[in-house]
């Protein structure tokens, strides 16, 4: 039994995902722009065929307003490409008509037979700020919309962003019954609610382990009053060698060149800049030791250059699966892993520590991925 109850219970493996770096995340010296590593379709790409290659199950591809892709049509140019791996797309509610967005994504869903994850994004549009409370009331609407289209005959919704009536559901069926499962990160009582209501996967950003807990329980809490369990994700950068001190090294390497003005103007240039869960990730800075460590092998330097997700495990290959097991004993069932560069460290890794872990894609074990192609109208269906 884990800190909290899970809807994968019994499942004795895990869904371990690298990162699609598409909005101008990668580096060779963190800070230090390198045209070699830009947000290119070639370089990105480049990193999902990596990744499947090493083994990863999925791979998120985020969104935001910054020199790089398109989300949704990076995840459609990654189909025909790619054949075992999820994509796990980031989809900022709101940004696109909520019934068009349902069919959108069930038209990738179909171009992966079944392959396709989603990151619900709840933060603001480019060039907009929104009170907190609208947004995740627009994010809660898009997602019951999305809910219905994937799952009933017609879309009625009647709410303060969002009107729909009567509306058919044959153009937004998706390959997977039910639809992708729906991954969802964010601290705030709004958020919160949100995921323990609607979605399946509450990804949490890394900080000292007894905090993770808390924020288990809290989430839980929302879940258990809609009569729902969740399972639980992490998104946290790793570096892996075979020693702790070469990982040390090499962690202290990667930010050796790293002005700190720059990497403010990094963190402030993002979407999410000044969310909850970002201003955490600071704190976790601030209660670091004199060498950017909160806790054993969990380093804060990443976090210096970039919002979001800003600390990394860091270790020899026993230490980096010692800390992975011991958030699976938690409860965790999916982590979401990047490193810079992300082609190399895909392959450290790659080659260190997934093949001594016993993965899963999370759909399949949903049982949401049909054997043959489902009864729709993409599908095999009847063609009205």
């Amino acid at each position: 039994m884990g800190v909290v109850p899970v809807t994968s219970e019994d499942l004795d493996a895990v869904e371990v995902s690298w990162f699609a770096a598409l909005c101008s995340d990668d580096y060779q010296f963190l800070g230090v722009p390198d045209g070699s590593l830009r947000s290119s379709w070639a370089h990105c790409s480049e990193i999902v065929k990596t990744a499947e290659e090493q083994g990863f199950r999925n791979i998120l591809c985020p969104s935001s307003y910054q020199v790089g892709q398109d989300t949704l049509s990076f995840v459609a140019g990654c189909a025909p490409i790619t054949s075992k791996i999820n994509m796990l797309a980031a989809v900022r509610c709101g940004e696109m008509q909520p019934i068009m967005l349902a069919r959108t994504i069930a038209t990738l869903d179909h171009m992966l037979e079944g392959r396709l994850t989603v990151n619900i994004i709840s933060s603001d549009f480019p060039g907009e700020v929104a009170d907190s409370s609208y947004r995740y009331q627009r994010s809660r609407e898009v997602v019951e919309i999305l809910k219905q289209a994937w799952t009933q005959d017609e879309i009625n919704h009647a709410g303060s962003v969002y009107n729909f009536t009567g509306m058919t559901t044959d153009p937004v069926r998706p390959y997977q019954t039910g639809g992708p499962l729906l991954y969802f990160g964010g601290y705030s009582p709004d958020a919160l609610e949100l995921c323990g209501q609607h979605c399946d996967v509450y990804l949490m950003w890394p900080e000292k382990m007894e905090e993770l807990e808390g924020r288990m329980k809290a989430v839980h809490a929302v879940a258990d009053r809609y009569g729902r369990t969740l399972d639980y994700g992490l998104r946290v950068h790793v570096i892996v060698r075979d020693t702790e001190a070469e990982a040390r090294e090499y962690a202290d390497y990667i930010v050796s060149k790293l002005d700190d003005d720059q990497g403010t103007a990094i963190r402030n240039r993002a979407q999410d800049a000044k969310s909850l869960g970002v201003s955490h990730q600071a704190k976790n800075r601030e209660i670091a030791d004199d060498h950017g460590y909160i806790e054993q092998n969990l380093w804060t330097g990443v976090g210096r250059a970039r919002s979001g997700c800003g600390a990394a495990i860091v270790g020899s290959t026993d230490q980096v699966l010692s800390k992975l097991e011991a958030y699976q004993k938690m409860g965790i069932r999916a982590f979401v892993l990047s490193g810079y560069p992300h082609l190399d460290e895909a392959k450290h890794f790659g080659s260190r520590v997934l093949p001594q872990m016993k993965t899963c894609s999370l759909p399949h074990a949903y049982g949401r991925v049909p054997a043959s192609t489902p009864e729709t109208p993409l599908g095999i269906g009847e063609r009205r």
